[in-house]
């Protein structure tokens, strides 16, 4: 069985977890009824002196006699030699310290080539690992660099290793066939090729970022520029009238099945068709984000530009869970990338 491990040596990827017991992992390494072999490669930034002792130490470990048979470590790592790992692996481990792991494109390129991960829940192993097409370390929190942490999770790795990973593998019918591993294979395979592949990336790029924004482009440039000379003119009057905005009395009524919510906005300056009042909760307690949009009623009387927003919602969590918000409207503009004014009611006492 051959595990693979290739990337760049830095200190937040946790290059040596498999190293934190040396000697549990020369005794995985080394059985003789389900021998494992170990497959590394990567860099370090010539500046980065911590990442050099971490290859140093795999380089170390790998010239120990008892396992020179089973280690290997691969200079001069590129993006050829990464095509011929994930080719000839079949577990490809990663160990980042969450939240660091941007994405982990190596576990996605081991997918199509049959290869299996095992990895921490961080990067796109978060949101595709279940129990069926791999395995996972982490509990999908953050600890920092607490060392007690590092040690739990290596342990769980030798423990995921010994008592799973290799068994499975080495587990065969009569015919020789790891019928389990091989299930596991094709369930990989099959869920997530298709989703974590640059076909999909690119494909959702263009229908959600690209069409869209050549279609801004075309509108905005119509007319000789007419719409974007807008958009710069609301910009402006935003930035120069958004320290004057506050919100006023905050009022909660329940009518049958719903919650009626009601705050006062004075907008002093500022066109009330240039901004947007929202009514927010965050996803708590089992109970999905809300983004409701208020509708503006009529001009408070005594007041200058003030009015009254109100906004009906499912009375189905605590009214305490809701804050109202101010932020930039415009029907050609990509809020808040464009405008990124927001104004929170901190502390709304409704009432």
């Amino acid at each position: 069985m051959t595990l693979g491990f290739a990337r760049r040596f830095a200190t937040y990827k946790r290059p040596n977890l498999l190293l934190h017991d040396p000697q549990r992992l020369v005794r995985i390494l080394t059985d003789t009824d389900r021998p494992v072999q170990l497959v590394l490669a990567g860099k370090a930034h010539p500046q980065d002196g911590a990442g050099q002792d971490m290859i140093r130490q795999w380089i170390e470990f790998a010239d120990r006699p008892e396992i020179r048979s089973r280690v290997v470590f691969l200079s001069d790592y590129d993006a050829l030699m990464a095509e011929h790992l994930v080719q000839g692996v079949d577990v490809w481990v990663n160990t980042p310290r969450r939240p660091w792991e941007a994405s982990g494109t190596s576990g996605m390129k081991v997918l199509v080539n049959g290869g299996l991960n095992l990895s921490e829940l961080d990067g796109w192993w978060a949101e595709a690992y279940s129990p069926e097409v791999g395995w996972a370390i982490g509990d999908g929190r953050e600890h920092g660099d607490d060392p007690g942490w590092d040690a739990a999770e290596a342990e769980a790795l030798y423990r995921l290793l010994d008592h799973e990973v290799v068994p499975e593998f080495y587990t065969r019918n009569d015919q020789g066939i790891p019928l389990r591993w091989v299930s596991r294979m094709r369930k990989s395979m099959t869920r997530l090729t298709p989703i974590f592949s640059t076909n999909r990336v690119v494909r959702q790029y263009t229908e959600e970022h690209y069409i869209s924004s050549a279609t801004a482009f075309r509108n905005r440039a119509a007319g000789q520029g007419s719409l974007g000379a807008q958009l710069l003119n609301w910009v402006a009057e935003l930035a120069k009238h958004w320290p004057k905005v506050r919100f006023g009395l905050a009022t909660v009524e329940r009518i049958g099945q719903e919650d009626l919510f009601q705050v006062q906005v004075f907008l002093e300056d500022l066109d009330p068709n240039s901004v947007g009042v929202e009514l927010y909760a965050e996803n708590r307690d089992g109970h999905p984000r809300v983004r409701q949009s208020m509708e503006r009623g009529e001009r408070l009387a005594g007041s200058v530009n003030g009015f009254v927003y109100t906004a009906r919602v499912p009375a189905t969590r605590p009214v305490a869970d809701y804050t109202p918000r101010l932020i930039g409207y415009h029907d050609g503009a990509i809020v808040p990338l464009e405008a990124p004014y927001i104004l929170w009611d901190d502390s709304p006492s409704w009432r």
